[in-house]
């Protein structure tokens, strides 16, 4: 029997690469974006050129109906579900020194990454614990977070707060969800090439070249979607709660 998972955000950049990796592991797949499907042309060449077997829900993750819809359309099609991707997340819509930022941008993202993130975790969760075990699993969860969870950005310094507080709804979830059988993770990407960091590519490859990293290039989609796969297999049974950084060793501190 085929793994179900559910992605948010799967449609582009770093979802993307997750969704290649997973229906490549073999996973039915649920993705959830904001926008139809047939604006994601990568996406759908990839779906049909592949075969995957799909639900796709447009919609808004702090939204509570559109939440709630994603679960019941994958829950409908494929009767369960094994993964739980919650990659789904914005940057500032502009960047503003700390002492300047309006409240009205922390709300956003804390709506969208934050609030969504929590809100999708519980109703999903709720839905793995009604399943049978599966090799001694009812489920995963992985949220992507940001090496900003701990690295300070002044400028985006809502951005760095709602990462934060993935973190900690990952230290929660893992903790009550263990004696269910329901493992959590947190994979945190460091500099990672997609739509989120277009805009400020030359500042990070100006970075690249001063040996920002330790392996020193730019992270790509695929990379985050190597982790994820690696965690979605099930095999890291004596684990939860753990974060992994797939950052290019940026944040191992150096004299």
């Amino acid at each position: 029997m085929k793994k179900v998972a559910m992605v948010t955000g799967g449609s582009r950049g770093i979802g993307l690469g997750i969704v290649k990796k997973l229906s490549a592991d073999g996973f039915h797949i649920g993705i959830m974006a904001t926008r139809e499907l047939e604006s994601y042309p990568e996406l759908v060449a990839h779906l049909s050129d592949n075969q995957v077997e799909f639900v796709y829900v447009q919609g808004n993750l702090a939204n509570r109906e559109d939440r709630e819809n994603f679960l019941s359309k994958v829950v409908e099609k494929f009767q369960r579900v094994d993964l739980l991707v919650n990659n789904a997340g914005v940057a500032p819509l502009k960047r503003f020194d700390l002492l300047e930022m309006p409240e009205e941008s922390l709300d956003r993202l804390y709506e969208i990454n934050t609030k969504g993130t929590m809100f999708m975790t519980q109703i999903v969760a709720k839905q793995m614990i009604k399943q049978e075990l599966e090799k001694g699993l009812r489920g995963t969860i992985i949220n992507l977070s940001s090496v900003s969870a701990e690295v300070s950005s002044t400028n985006r310094g809502e951005y760095c707060v709602s990462k934060a507080s993935i973190s900690m709804l990952t230290t929660l979830y893992a903790d009550r969800l263990a004696k269910e059988s329901i493992m959590v993770y947190e994979i945190r990407p460091g500099i990672i090439l997609s739509d989120m960091t277009s805009t400020v590519q030359e500042k990070y490859d100006k970075l690249f070249e001063d040996g920002i990293c330790l392996i020193n290039r730019w992270g790509t989609p695929e990379d985050i979607g190597d982790a994820v796969s690696l965690l979605a297999e099930g095999r890291l049974r004596y684990t939860t709660g753990q974060v992994i950084n797939v950052d290019g060793g940026f944040t191992i501190q150096r004299l």
